[in-house]
């Protein structure tokens, strides 16, 4: 079943055709365009999200990645829920996703930013879990409602990598802390049975 979306950025080039992120995110933060272009993202969700609702997909939330610019230069809190409010949508549509070393850049502030989302409805994701740097104890103070598990992990310990252990053991830890666990990346149908076999909860 589908459970939702993650909204992800392509530059389509009228010459150079699809550019990943990998390419261009790189090039926004060095010219200084990283925060607008979250806010483009931000407001094109909640449009998005606006425009199914009656339809069919009513009621699936949509993913979008918070940069630590985001968090650092903005006022993140007022701008989310701006934005919530002017597309007229419900604040448990959006879900927010940062990596393990966007969390750990200012721990307190961030602990303080987003028990303030969390009020306000919003769900919280930590992205490519398990490839950054971070304290276990701060996992635990993070108000964070689901762990997505780099696909490095979970496709890598399907096919018999020494990763399987890892992958078992970050979805062991998400569910004794009550979190939700995604797996990234999931192409086939061999991946999403032995995920299911490791009680991995959405793919």
């Amino acid at each position: 079943a589908i459970t939702g979306f993650e909204a992800l950025c392509r530059w389509k080039h009228p010459e150079r055709g699809y550019i990943p992120p990998t390419k261009f995110i790189p090039i926004a933060v060095e010219a200084g365009l990283i925060v607008q272009l979250g806010a483009w993202v931000l407001h094109e969700a909640c449009r998005q999200i606006r425009e199914w609702q009656g339809g069919d997909l009513d009621g699936l939330p949509v993913a979008i990645n918070l940069s630590g610019q985001q968090f650092s230069q903005s006022d993140v809190y007022r701008d989310v829920v701006n934005a919530i409010k002017e597309h007229g949508i419900s604040a448990n549509l959006l879900e927010l996703e940062l990596t393990e070393s966007e969390l750990m850049a200012d721990a307190n502030k961030t602990i303080f930013t987003l028990g303030k989302l969390k009020q306000a409805g919003l769900s919280i994701a930590v992205d490519d879990f398990g490839t950054g740097y971070s304290s276990l104890a701060y996992l635990n103070r993070f108000p964070i409602d689901a762990l997505k598990i780099d696909q490095s992990f979970s496709l890598e310990s399907v096919d018999g990598n020494d990763n399987f252990p890892i992958c078992s053991a970050i979805i062991a830890l998400a569910h004794s802390l009550k979190m939700k666990v995604i797996a990234e990346g999931v192409e086939t149908v061999e991946h999403q049975r032995e995920l299911v076999a490791l009680s991995c909860d959405e793919m």
